[in-house]
């Protein structure tokens, strides 16, 4: 058995499957011989991966209870990787925006939730059991600067992950989360990047230097496949270190 075994033929949802993390999962899990469905907010979101990987698309919003319950009801499926996500803006506390952090709760808990009630719905009707990964973050782990909204929302996933691995498991679904540090892409250039911010952040993580999107694709294929099949309720750091201070 090899630690990403049995994924062959495995119908993986894969929510945000278009974003830069999301489609490097979706890779990997091309590469893994799962059959896998990529989803977005719209068509467009997702037509990259289509294009580039042949996979199913799906148009829906995480937020949305009855786009999630039409998308997911009696859609016969192995696993879930909870990937759609919000940053916000990083902001001090007292300047945060209340309507900005209803969003980022929104996409990132609400959203969570959502698309795990109603996949889980459909995975025990099919009595195949399944794996759920959350993508969750650092900054449910330790204190960031700036970032109330987001740090909330993904201490809510963590909580969330380990409730949902509680009651899934005697349906032989498994619920992990992965925590990962900070990905640079251009986005995440505009705050990190700057070298007041980059330089101390990456002295203080052991491993000193940021993390690819195949360094958090990778460890989210593992949880899913045979590899992991004992491991339920976990929120894995992929962070260089940088929590284990």
């Amino acid at each position: 058995m090899t630690i990403t075994g049995g994924l062959t033929g495995k119908r993986i949802v894969v929510t945000g499957g278009g974003g830069g993390i999301g489609s490097e999962i979706v890779r990997h899990l091309v590469d893994a011989d799962a059959h896998v469905i990529a989803t977005g907010r719209t068509a467009e979101e997702v037509a990259g991966v289509r294009d580039a990987y042949g996979v199913e698309t799906m148009v829906f919003d995480v937020s949305v209870e009855t786009e999630v319950a039409e998308a997911l009801t009696g859609f016969d499926i192995d696993g879930l990787v909870n990937c759609a996500g919000f940053g916000g803006t990083v902001a001090p506390l007292v300047d945060a925006d209340a309507d900005l952090f209803d969003r980022v709760m929104g996409v990132n808990a609400r959203g969570t939730f959502l698309t795990t009630k109603h996949a889980a719905r459909s995975m025990i009707r099919a009595g195949r059991g399944g794996s759920i990964v959350n993508i969750s973050s650092q900054a449910a782990l330790v204190g960031l600067d700036g970032h109330a909204s987001y740090a909330a929302s993904k201490a809510a996933v963590d909580g969330f992950t380990r409730t949902a691995a509680l009651e899934l498991g005697r349906h032989g679904i498994r619920v992990n989360a992965v925590n990962p540090t900070v990905v640079m892409t251009p986005m995440s250039a505009s705050y990190w990047g700057q070298p007041e911010i980059q330089d101390p952040f990456l002295a203080a993580m052991p491993l000193g230097r940021w993390a690819t999107e195949a360094d958090i694709a990778a460890p989210v294929v593992f949880l899913l496949g045979d590899g992991a099949a004992m491991i339920t309720g976990v929120s894995l750091p992929i962070d260089g270190g940088y929590t284990s201070r």
